[in-house]
């Protein structure tokens, strides 16, 4: 016969311990000095800064994901996960109508802006 596990017994089967938090905070602090240094020091520029500071951001976000929200460790993974993944396409969601919405105010707004840039001027 099983028995219900109380919320506290729940939390303590996939909490982190401290060396887990230790090694999350480390690699949280190293990848934000990376990224740091790349833009103080003009280590790169361009579109490879942009893909740098992607690659660093999604790679620290997974890393506080697994060792600070402990995502996956729960005992039946399938509700987290699936709460997980629709933030994501929430977030995703704003984004992108946050863009869409501000390129069209930049057209709407600056005309004359829009027609330079493609080589047209009106007389």
């Amino acid at each position: 016969m099983q028995h219900d596990l109380s919320l506290n017994e729940i939390k303590k089967e996939y909490h982190g311990t401290l060396k887990s938090y230790v090694i999350g905070f480390i690699t949280s602090l190293v990848l934000t000095g990376v990224s740091f240094s790349l833009v103080t020091y003009k280590l790169v520029s361009g579109h490879a800064l942009i893909y740098s500071l992607v690659a660093l951001a999604l790679t620290q976000a997974i890393c506080q994901l697994l060792f600070f929200l402990h995502l996956g460790r729960e005992p039946n993974p399938k509700w987290e996960t699936a709460v997980f993944f629709f933030m994501l396409l929430i977030l995703f969601i704003i984004i992108l109508g946050s863009l869409w919405v501000m390129n069209d105010l930049n057209e709407r707004m600056m005309p004359d802006m829009h027609m330079m840039k493609h080589g047209m001027t009106h007389d």
